[in-house]
């Protein structure tokens, strides 16, 4: 870890980060994250106690160039490193056209734990807009009615909330959701309620869980031991889009509404190409604040 007294000041000494908010063209408002531009020097247990110091939902650190080439990112939670996340990368691009001060449009590769990944970005009045390539969306086989029974249980829920004739499904974009499709008067009640969710999940195939009520796409989710809501996430709008489109003849282009409950109102697009079948998420980016360690 960091260590204490003089550690901590030699290590983090100078050491800056940016704020934005993510998915939304207000200050204050979306998915708030913390982006570090210059972190190449840093352990990895640095980066978890950096994580855990700014406690956002997640923070994302870039190892590698700032202009325009392919950028090493890592992405941490408070408990863990993730191989792939949404709204850190958006921001993080957003930041990257920030610091390289253009007006033109900027293109970004991030180079992951075990994937690449695409994104642009263009300038708006209040900020960016910023776009990610999700790829192709990997859905596995349907489970059984007995084999939903425990996410149900798990999250408070019956068979009776789930949306009528919809199946509960784990897809994914580069992380696994499991899709709970709800109607609209059970996704208030919605909330995890037990220490093993994260092993429930698993049995299905999935890393967390995405409540959607598909009559107004708007979703909910939460760390696997449900004491912190997500406001906003980009990794579950790849695959809720691509479940829409798939069980809900949604549009090719949808705009997913999420972080009503945290008090956080966000928006996300996601688009699913109808010639490649991938997954393209997109949303604003608004840079808040800058941050540097004394």
């Amino acid at each position: 870890m960091l260590g204490t007294g003089k550690k901590i000041s030699h290590a983090l000494q100078g050491l800056w980060w940016i704020h934005v908010d993510v998915f939304s063209n207000t200050p204050l408002q979306g998915n708030g994250l913390a982006v570090f531009p210059e972190a190449r020097h840093l352990s990895s247990d640095q980066m978890l106690a950096l994580a855990q110091e700014l406690r956002q939902f997640e923070t994302i650190f870039l190892c590698g160039p700032t202009d325009g080439s392919d950028v090493r990112a890592r992405i941490f939670t408070m408990e863990e490193e993730l191989d792939f996340a949404g709204h850190p990368l958006l921001g993080a691009a957003a930041v990257l056209h920030y610091l390289n001060n253009s007006k033109a449009d900027g293109l970004w590769q991030f180079a992951l734990n075990k994937s690449n990944v695409s994104t642009c970005t263009t300038t708006r009045p209040h900020g960016f807009w910023a776009e990610m390539d999700q790829g192709i969306p990997f859905f596995e086989p349907l489970p059984s009615a007995s084999s939903v029974s425990p996410i149900l249980n798990g999250l408070g829920l019956e068979h009776s909330d789930l949306a009528d004739e919809l199946p509960v499904a784990t897809v994914s974009t580069g992380l696994p959701y499991v899709i709970v499709p709800v109607k609209s008067s059970s996704l208030a009640r919605a909330q995890i309620t037990c220490a093993d969710f994260e092993q429930r999940l698993q049995e299905l195939g999935g890393k967390f869980v995405y409540i959607l009520d598909p009559a107004t796409c708007e979703g909910r989710t939460w760390d696997n031991l449900g004491i912190v809501e997500d406001i906003a996430t980009g990794s579950a709008a790849g695959p809720a889009a691509a479940y829409l489109q798939r069980y809900c003849s949604a549009p090719d282009q949808v705009t997913l509404h999420q972080g009503r409950f945290a008090g956080r109102a966000s928006q996300i697009t996601a688009t699913c190409d109808p010639r490649t079948g991938s997954v393209r998420v997109s949303g604003d980016v608004v840079v808040v604040a800058e941050g540097r360690f004394l």
